[in-house]
């Protein structure tokens, strides 16, 4: 079982100067290849060991959606073709599924998506 926390902390100060093959090996951080083969898995090792020094990667439920860890701008541009594209990190967000319809309102500044069958606002 792979250590994390104090844990994995404790186990890198107690060995010391060991090479980092051997301190991924000792703190569990291995599987079995298909071939039977021993794998190291660094990646999971150092996410664990940032984790326990109190460092998040952000997969804690930040507004970014999708890869590169951009932030939405919520700004959305009118294409050549006069379509005008919401992305998908949008639909996520909004947890939209293939189909979903909405009647559009069209303000002064504003364009209001509002699903059909949601109750009337003023």
């Amino acid at each position: 079982m792979a250590l994390t926390g104090a844990d994995l902390l404790a186990k890198v100060k107690e060995l010391g100067d060991v090479s980092k093959s051997e301190l991924v090996r000792e703190a569990g951080y291995v599987s079995t290849k298909k071939d039977g083969s021993e794998r190291l898995n660094f990646t999971a090792f150092y996410e664990a060991l940032l984790e326990a020094k109190g460092v998040s990667l952000g997969s804690n439920g930040s507004t970014s959606v999708g890869k590169g860890g951009r932030k939405l701008s919520y700004v959305a541009t009118v294409q050549g073709n006069g379509n005008l594209l919401i992305g998908k990190a949008y639909s996520a967000l909004l947890d939209l599924k293939p189909g979903d319809e909405f009647e559009i309102k069209l303000g002064r500044k504003q364009i209001k998506l509002i699903p059909l069958g949601a109750p009337e606002e003023e």
